[in-house]
């Protein structure tokens, strides 16, 4: 089986090195890129199974780096690495499709579970759990082959989004708290913060409900949590 690879992005030459090696005597195949263009175009290049990706960077800085591998379709998971640690980065990064975020300081053994666990999470992810296809409303997700339609037409949403939108379904009903999301979606890392839910939950009623004011299929339940809803009663 061959390795895992993994694309480093990071402008500083030191940290790069010291990651890398540590990637790779844990058996990862590494490729480093020392700005965000770069790293746009080892995404092609060197397919990578995970990203490590730093956010002040030249060129293009991450934040960018991470909208443009969202809309152009890739959903390769992505642990942002940064001096950066407000509650509203983190909210932008996991907003913008992150998968994981880790604030500089850090110790290489958390650095390695984080990865670790990234490439676990994307091999056992909802695609390979299920292959049945939900409508409600106009809208019809496919888990396996992770699409989403609406009227026919393709609606795009970041990795997360579908993920959280997925585990929403599967509650059949049941109204899933925040933390029952963070866990199951985020795996429950600590820098997964309850607004980075709600940010998630905008985007899936802005693109897939009727009304985004007015749910009818993803719904707040006060001081509890969301719960999913197929069917409408008239």
């Amino acid at each position: 089986m061959s390795a895992n690879r993994v694309l480093v992005v990071e402008d500083n030459k030191n940290l790069a090195l010291g990651l890398s090696d540590n990637l790779k005597l844990e058996g990862y195949d590494v490729r480093v890129a020392e700005d965000g263009k770069r790293g746009l175009e080892s995404l092609g290049s060197f397919s990578p199974n995970a990203v490590v990706l730093d956010l002040m960077l030249p060129e293009m800085d991450g934040y960018e780096v991470l909208r443009t591998m969202r809309e152009s379709g890739s959903e390769t998971p992505v642990l942002i690495l940064t001096a950066l640690g407000s509650e509203a980065d983190k909210v932008k990064g996991f907003r913008l499709g992150a998968d994981q975020y880790l604030t500089k300081p850090f110790s290489v053994l958390e650095f390695l579970s984080r990865v670790e666990a990234l490439l676990r999470r994307s091999r056992n992810g909802w695609a390979s759990a299920s292959s049945e296809v939900w409508s409600f409303g106009e809208v019809s997700v496919d888990a396996d082959s992770r699409t989403v339609r609406r009227s026919g037409r393709a609606v795009s949403l970041t990795p997360k989004a579908f993920d959280l939108l997925v585990a929403l379904m599967k509650s059949s009903g049941s109204v899933a708290s925040r933390k029952d999301l963070m866990r199951d979606v985020w795996g429950y890392d600590e820098s997964v913060v309850s607004r980075t839910v709600d940010a998630h939950i905008a985007e899936l009623r802005r693109k897939l409900e009727p009304d985004p004011a007015k749910p009818k299929h993803i719904l707040t339940v006060w001081k509890r949590g969301y719960r999913f809803q197929q069917s409408v009663s008239h």
